[in-house]
């Protein structure tokens, strides 16, 4: 792989050196040095001061930052500077700037303020990186490049982006008639007679044609890939030595992520865990899916570009500030799950600007306090056991597929009151955590081979490959888990005129006789030990044709009818679960399969407290974190040794607040 050092398991910084004084820098980059920090990213925002009129390149100031860094032996990633366009781009050249389909233009003065399909940001914006990269491409600081920052779906109306749109659908689908037809037109009086008709979805109603909305959407992330690929292009001829990733953030995200990574390196990750106590029962879990969803982007370990610090404020009212223990914590947690670098944003709080309190490692007053102490802790501790985290990854053999065309679609046309794509799958990784079975979440187009566990959540878009790739999988011996709301469309959101599941009642053995949108209503489940659940959002009333009914519902007209079947298909098992089905059945549900499955389970583990495991040729690493502000006693089955103390464990192992052991096990 390109990038010397991209592999390495370390700690790093974001550090904007334009916003500090110059006499600021030395002391700041020793002190880096001595508290174990080992890369920093640089200058993804700083193109006014690197361009700071048409052609007018002024490199010497991040020169002598970067000469700083390699003075003190740190390592370098400069972001290519496109999410901030200067003023002059945007006053001589106003293509640059998004239009909401009201007519509103998104313009500078905060960030992201560019629209992916711009003629001039693509001509500036290439030539601003070409300039860069051939800077630095021989500097032996700089190791790699992040592109822009944090993309996201800006459904952008400009006159460009309805022309490029226009064309866009003229080329996939050839001719008027098809593209009717394809759209559903009819409904509404809404036929294209003329291609100049075919425009981007202005509004006046959010209820459009959905194929229209869906399209719309694959357009806005096919522009997002290519404008970032116009910036890998250059960076790959004129740095070729050097890696390329990209900070995604804020899960769930409307973009195509898997699109975006296939021209990448390695993939990264803004991680801001919510410190509050009112979220201390759910950020651990989100978290953790957040990060088994960036390890499945690429498949492979990735990278941490913003680890929380310390309080955000800027989007919101300032979060509370993090409990003693939970930087370390969280950062840990991240490098269980497959990071190999956690970067920490920022060095210091900023002291201008709308994010002056999403707070950094060192405060306004500039005296490293409590939470860098604890900062120093951590990389202390990552140099240390770095040569035993090399080449080390998590290996799992569930997983959850997940895909953003459903999402998109889904969020176009709600099925019911309370019922959200990504909420639900959030649901079933919960119960996976719970249970300590290790699940990458992966595209839904991914292949399957190897995983003897496959969830693959509301299908509402399908065609015959992704049937085929489930059946696959369960005639090789695996189970796969389908779920209501399957089966419905076809890829061009087009109702599929025949039995739901669709494709899947193959495998399935089941079919759909009704459904009821119960939206927000709990209703109850009952299993074949009579025992009772809540579920809620969606009934699907199920007809078994070869299917074995394993729960039924417990009250309404349709008590008594099947709610969750398993079929035999090959060597392996489908189960479909027609509801939403409480937290409570899905772990009883996934414990007795992870058993059938010969999964790895880690069983009995509190609330808040996790298990991960990192595998590489020397043997299994296991993560134990308490990620709680109490502390929690986990029990072992084997002896370890901690890789962190060198104490012998066995038994009863105590965890104090957001505390963290990392075992080896004993010969």
């Amino acid at each position: 792989m390109a990038g010397e050092g991209y592999t390495n398991v370390q700690v790093g910084v974001d550090y904007y050196p334009e916003h500090w004084d110059e006499s600021m820098w030395e002391p700041d980059v020793k002190l880096m040095k001595e508290s174990g920090v080992r890369v920093v990213r640089v200058a993804e925002f700083a193109w006014s001061r690197l361009e700071p009129s048409e052609g007018d390149f002024e490199f010497g100031w991040l020169d002598r930052a970067i000469d700083l860094f390699h003075k003190y032996g740190l390592q370098v990633v400069i972001g290519t500077p496109t999410a901030t366009p200067p003023r002059w781009v945007t006053r001589t050249y106003p293509d640059v700037l998004p239009v909401f389909a009201d007519g509103r233009i998104y313009h500078e003065g905060v960030r992201g303020h560019r629209c992916y399909n711009s003629v001039s940001l693509r001509k500036f914006g290439s030539r601003i990186i070409e300039r860069l990269a051939g800077h630095y491409s021989s500097h032996p600081a700089v190791i790699g490049w992040q592109t822009d920052n944090e993309f996201s779906m800006l459904d952008c109306c400009c006159d460009r982006c309805n022309k490029d749109f226009r064309d866009w659908v003229r080329a996939k689908y050839g001719t008027l008639q098809h593209l009717n037809q394809e759209w559903g037109t009819v409904v509404w009086s809404g036929e294209y007679s003329d291609w100049f008709e075919v425009t981007v979805p202005y509004g006046g109603s959010p209820h459009q044609n959905p194929s229209l909305l869906l399209d719309y959407q694959r357009f806005q992330w096919e522009s997002c890939i290519a404008f970032q690929r116009s910036q890998v292009e250059i960076l790959r001829r004129v740095c070729p030595e050097h890696f390329i990733t990209h900070n995604f953030h804020s899960y769930p995200q409307r973009l195509n992520m898997h699109g975006l990574a296939e021209d990448l390196d390695v993939a990264a990750f803004d991680y801001y865990p919510n410190p509050s106590p009112q979220k201390q029962a759910t950020a651990p879990y989100s978290g953790a899916l957040s990060l088994d969803l960036t390890r499945g982007i690429k498949r492979r370990n990735f990278w941490i570009m913003e680890q929380l610090s310390g309080p955000p404020g800027c989007w919101f009212p300032m979060w509370r500030t993090p409990y003693p223990g939970l930087i370390r914590a969280y950062a840990w947690q991240a490098i269980a799950r497959g990071a190999d670098t956690v970067v920490h944003f920022r060095w210091r709080s900023a002291a201008a600007g709308a994010e002056q309190f999403w707070h950094g490692l060192i405060d306004h007053s500039n005296v490293p306090g409590r939470r860098f102490a604890e900062f120093a802790q951590l990389c202390g501790e990552v140099n240390g056991l770095a040569s035993l985290l090399e080449g080390t990854e998590v290996v799992s053999r569930a997983a959850i597929l997940y895909s953003h065309e459903q999402q998109a679609a889904l969020r176009i046309q709600p099925q019911a009151e309370g019922m959200d794509y990504y909420e639900n799958i959030k649901l079933y990784h919960r119960a996976l955590t719970r249970l300590g079975i290790s699940c990458d979440v992966i595209d839904w187009r991914q292949p399957l081979e190897g995983y003897r566990l496959v969830i693959a959540p509301s299908l509402y878009l399908h065609d015959e490959e992704a049937s085929q790739s489930l059946e696959a999988c369960a005639e090789a011996g695996g189970t796969v888990i389908l779920t209501n709301r399957s089966g419905v469309k076809n890829m061009n959101n087009i109702c599929v005129m025949q039995p739901l599941p669709g494709f899947f009642s193959r495998a399935a053995g089941v079919s759909v006789e009704e459904y009821d949108p119960v939206g927000s209503e709990n209703h109850l489940l009952v299993d074949r030990e009579s025992m009772l659940y809540e579920c809620s959002q969606w009934c699907d009333i199920l007809r078994p044709e070869g299917a074995e009914p394993i729960a039924w519902y417990g009250d309404d007209f349709f008590a008594g009818a099947p709610a969750v079947t398993v079929n035999r298909f090959g060597s392996g098992r489908v189960y479909y679960i027609g509801t939403h089905a409480g937290e409570d059945y899905w772990l009883k549900l996934l414990h007795d399969i992870a058993l059938d499955a010969e999964l790895v389970l880690f069983p009995g583990l509190p609330d808040g407290v996790q298990a991960f495991t990192r595998t590489g040729e020397a043997g299994d690493l296991l993560f134990l974190l308490n990620l709680t502000r109490t502390a929690q006693t986990v029990g072992l089955d084997k002896h370890y040794r901690s890789a962190l103390t060198g104490t012998r464990l066995s038994g009863p192992v105590e965890l104090g607040p957001y505390a963290v052991e990392i075992l080896m096990t004993e010969s």
